[in-house]
């Protein structure tokens, strides 16, 4: 939760720096995308380490690496300096993101074989609804809004290290860390129709959520003249915050349904958002945006879900590893064609293409669960 809340928190700052240093939408999906650069990089080189030298190594190296991140944000005077810090913090979150989902899962409990899937799920959307909406929070009301939340997510990293330094070790070393190193995205014959099956309602969520964390406060401001800071946080806490509590609701459901609901309530919460935003009509497009948060948060607990059920010890990381791979590309590769749409074409109509691609790809998510339960059934 502390990795995805630090993720989200210069979402409401956005605006501040470009505000203050005055470059373009390109570059601020720039500064959003490079985040995204460094956590696929850190996730392709370093998804499988935890499996050959522990869990706990790791995790201690994403904790360091990420408060260097933090110190960064804290001098950032310019736009040079705040790509840097964003870079490491990805590479961080990367790390850190693989390794805990693994530990996660080699921790669950056998009474209890769907608890990893859901902290999967529901921590990391959790995290990033809370840290949007605190740091939308520190933006309006608190002094130093560009330094106050970076010092505070650095004492919490630092609390995070002193959980770990206490943590018991849950995998053992084994060899081949260093072959491990070299870039290999794939996942075991037996797994890949499981895999492949959730990869459309992956790539539908967090296409979306990759819109709200990096364009999402400039909607609200340019679109609906909603300046205000803290609801430019709540944009994306709406989103995440209904999506973190759909997963905790829907957490003794069958995966199937949840996928069904997942596909369904976003094609038609973007829908309606669409609709808002064409209606310049708040209230609209905040109750689309809350459907569209159920199918985010359902998307994440069933997809993680199957993958904490599926994968043998020595694949977990691995394998979330390339589960996040292809989220964080529909997170970030869409966001920065947005970005320079928006300095071409303009806010309004980005948004609308934009929202009508992620209906598109949901409702292909629906069609491609149907054919997979079909091909079950035969």
């Amino acid at each position: 939760m502390l990795f995805a809340a630090a993720a989200s928190a210069p979402t409401p700052l956005y605006v501040v720096y470009q505000k203050e240093w005055g470059f373009t939408d390109t570059t601020l999906t720039g500064i959003f995308a490079v985040y995204v650069v460094g956590l696929i990089g850190s996730l392709l080189v370093l998804g499988a380490l935890s499996d050959h030298v522990g869990r706990r190594p790791l995790l201690a190296a994403a904790i360091a690496l990420e408060a260097v991140a933090f110190v960064l944000f804290i001098i950032a005077g310019d736009v040079t300096v705040l790509l840097v810090a964003r870079v490491v913090q990805g590479i961080a979150t990367g790390a850190a993101f693989s390794t805990l989902g693994a530990t996660l899962v080699d921790l669950n409990p056998p009474h209890a074989p769907g608890r990893a899937g859901l902290v999967n799920g529901v921590a990391p959307i959790s995290g990033l609804a809370l840290g949007s909406v605190g740091c939308g929070a520190l933006v309006q009301f608190a002094p130093a809004p560009t330094h106050l939340v970076f010092a505070l997510l650095l004492v919490g990293i630092g609390f995070a290290g002193l959980v770990i330094a206490r943590m018991p070790e849950t995998s053992a070393r084994r060899p081949g860390a260093v072959a491990s190193l070299i870039p290999i995205l794939g996942i075991p014959a037996r797994l890949r129709p499981d895999v492949f099956g959730i990869v459309p309602i992956i790539v539908a969520s967090w296409a979306l959520g990759g819109l709200y964390l990096s364009l999402g406060p400039s909607v609200a401001a340019g679109l609906f003249g909603l300046h205000n800071h803290l609801i430019g946080g709540l944009v994306v806490t709406l989103l995440c915050g209904a999506g973190a509590l759909t997963a905790f609701a829907l957490r003794a459901w069958p995966t199937d349904r949840i996928l069904w609901i997942s596909a369904i309530t976003l094609s038609g919460g973007t829908a309606l958002t669409f609709a808002g935003v064409e209606a310049h009509t708040v209230a609209l497009a905040a109750a689309g945006t809350v459907v569209a948060g159920v199918g985010f948060g359902g998307s994440a607990l069933a997809s993680f879900g199957t993958l904490a059920r599926i994968a043998a010890p020595g694949e977990r990381s691995e394998l979330l590893a390339f589960a996040l791979v292809i989220a964080y590309l529909a997170f970030s590769l869409p966001a920065l064609a947005a970005g320079y749409a928006s300095t071409r074409f303009g806010l309004h109509a980005t948004t609308v293409v934009y929202s009508l691609g992620v209906v598109a790809t949901a409702l292909i998510a629906l069609a491609a669960h149907a054919m997979r339960r079909s091909r079950v059934r035969l």
